[in-house]
């Protein structure tokens, strides 16, 4: 019983780097739409979004199961109720690249993204996309020094997004309101990415551990 047990924690641990590894091409190819004004990609990106929806209902399903019928203490109590507020947090992620496609589909045929942000925002996808792989390796493995040092990356995203606004807010900006308000979007959607994937790798730290990252890193 208890080995069947121990082997759903595992499909479930599965499911959530699948969700994460979703999460990954959505931010890709939202990106994609964005930098280029592709309509169809952006359109793509959206609609597909019912695909982790689905995987997090059956994440859900799974752990409610755990809890109720198999009365998890200590160790795996601690494994099924992380499960649960990790796979929200990917399926949140997921949620900020749908909008960024759609940022990207309300400009079309244009571009949202101006010139001299390009370089920022380009670097700020990039950052997003390596930090969500970095997660779908770390609810793999549960590394816990990797799931640590992912916590300390999150520092470039924070500085590309102050230098964005201060694009935003000198005096050279000359694109007016709306494309402001997109590149503030844009900046706050991947840093929120970054921050949610910050916060699973803390989770999977804690389902090793039982401490939290801070008191580990200490």
């Amino acid at each position: 019983m208890r080995e069947a047990f121990h082997e759903q924690l595992d499909s479930m641990f599965a499911d959530l780097a699948d969700i994460a590894h979703k999460v990954q091409t959505s931010v890709q190819r939202a990106t994609a739409a964005l930098l280029s004004g592709d309509a169809d990609m952006a359109e793509h990106v959206i609609s597909a979004d019912v695909e982790i929806d689905r995987a997090r209902e059956r994440v859900e399903d799974t752990a409610f199961s755990l809890l109720s019928l198999q009365q998890p203490v200590a160790g795996d109590l601690r494994t099924v109720v992380a499960a649960l507020r990790m796979v929200s947090e990917l399926e949140r992620m997921g949620d900020l690249s749908v909008h960024v496609a759609k940022i990207a589909r309300l400009r079309v045929p244009n571009v949202a993204v101006p010139d001299e942000l390009r370089p920022t925002l380009v670097r700020m996808a990039e950052v997003a996309q390596e930090m969500v792989g970095q997660v779908t390796s770390i609810i793999t493995t549960r590394d816990v020094e990797a799931a640590i040092a992912l916590g300390r990356a999150d520092e470039e995203m924070d500085q590309l997004r102050r230098a964005s606004f201060s694009v935003l807010l000198g005096d050279g900006w000359t694109h007016g309101v709306e494309a402001a308000v997109d590149i503030a979007l844009l900046g706050r959607y991947y840093e929120r990415i970054a921050d949610h994937a910050v916060s699973v790798a803390n989770r999977v730290v804690f389902v090793v551990t039982g401490e939290n990252p801070a008191a580990v890193d200490a």
